[in-house]
C-alpha cells in the first residue's frame, strides 16, 4: 500500500511520526499552512513559519524518504486578527516557490466579514499563480460554512475541479459531490471521520474527486490513520486499485494541476497506471 497524505501538519509532530508513516506505506505528503495553536503576533512570525515550510520540513521528510510538500495561506481563523492581515501581501513570493501545490488552508472559521474577504483575495492569488486550492470548512455550524463556501468558489470563476473541500462529514459531502469540487476528508481518533464511517461514503459516493487524510497536527491525532482507513476499505472489499486510487492516484492528480509535484522515485515504476499523471506531474 503507498499513500499520500494530501493534508497534514508535520510542524507539529516527531521524526518517530516520520519513521512509522514510512514504516506504513506514506512516500508523499502536503502540509497545509494553518493555525500555531496559539496568537501570531507579527508577519514576521509567518514568514519565519513559511521559510520552514519550504525548506526545514522537506529536509526532516526526506530522511525518511518522504516526500515533501506544502501549501501556503493566511488561514481562516487569523484572518481575523487585524496583526495578521498583512501577510496577505507576502503571500505571491511564496507562492511562486517549487514545492508550494496549493494556497491553502484558506476558507471559513467564524464566517466573519474579515474572513470573507481573506477568502475571496486568496482565491484570486489562486487564479493568478494558477495553483489550485484547499478550503478548510469550519468546526461550528459546518452545513452553512460548507454552503457558504461553495457559494464563494462559484463566484470567483474558479474551476472546481481545482478546488478541494476539506473537513467534509455524512452531513456536507453530498452538496459538495454536486458542486464538482473535490472532497476531503480528515480521519481522527475521536472526533471528524473515523475509518469506518469514511469506507460507508465511499460505498456510496464512489472514489472518484475522493482525498483522505490524517491532519495530524499538534491536538489528538494520529498520522496513521489514512494506513487504517486503507486496511478498513480491504476488509471492506474493495480492491487494491480502488485503495491505491483513494489513497495515492487522486492527491496526485489533484496537486499535480500545480504542475509542482516532484515525487521522484515515490512510486514504483509498474504501479498501477498512475504514473502517466507522475509524469505530467514533474514535467
Amino acid at each position: 500500500m503507498r499513500i499520500f497524505d494530501p493534508h497534514i501538519h508535520m510542524t507539529s509532530r516527531t521524526t518517530d511520526d516520520y519513521a512509522a508513516m514510512a514504516a506504513h506505506g506514506v512516500r508523499a505528503l502536503v502540509e497545509p499552512a494553518f493555525w500555531l495553536g496559539q496568537p501570531r503576533t507579527s508577519v514576521g512570525s509567518f514568514v519565519d513559519y513559511f521559510d520552514a515550510l519550504i525548506g526545514w520540513e522537506p529536509f526532516r521528510a526526506a530522511q525518511y524518504g518522504i516526500k515533501h510538500h506544502c501549501t501556503i495561506a493566511l488561514n481562516p481563523k487569523e484572518a481575523n486578527d487585524p496583526r495578521c492581515r498583512d501577510v496577505v501581501g507576502v503571500l505571491p513570493r511564496y507562492l511562486a516557490k517549487d514545492g508550494v501545490v496549493a494556497v491553502g488552508e484558506v476558507g471559513y472559521d467564524s464566517m466573519t466579514p474579515a474572513e470573507d474577504e481573506v477568502f475571496a483575495a486568496q482565491l484570486e492569488l489562486a487564479k493568478e499563480f494558477e495553483l489550485p486550492v484547499l478550503v478548510h470548512t469550519p468546526h461550528r455550524d459546518k452545513a452553512a460554512g460548507t454552503t457558504r463556501t461553495l457559494d464563494v468558489v462559484r463566484e470567483s470563476g474558479l474551476d472546481p475541479h481545482r478546488v478541494v473541500v476539506d473537513h467534509l462529514n455524512e452531513v456536507t459531502v453530498q452538496r459538495v459531490a454536486d458542486s464538482g469540487c473535490w472532497m476531503g476528508f480528515s480521519i481522527y481518533p475521536d472526533t471528524k471521520m473515523d475509518p469506518d464511517r469514511m469506507v460507508a461514503i465511499l460505498q456510496q459516493f464512489g472514489t472518484e474527486r475522493m482525498l483522505v487524510n490524517s491532519a495530524a497536527d499538534w491536538g489528538k491525532s494520529d498520522p496513521l490513520r489514512t494506513y487504517a482507513t486503507g486496511q478498513a476499505m480491504l476488509a471492506a472489499g474493495f480492491s487494491d486499485e480502488a485503495v491505491d486510487q483513494v489513497l495515492w492516484r487522486n492527491p496526485v492528480a489533484f496537486y499535480g494541476q500545480s504542475q509542482r509535484l516532484d515525487l521522484g522515485d515515490a512510486a514504483p515504476a509498474d504501479s498501477f497506471e498512475g504514473n502517466s499523471i507522475l509524469r505530467g506531474a514533474r514535467s
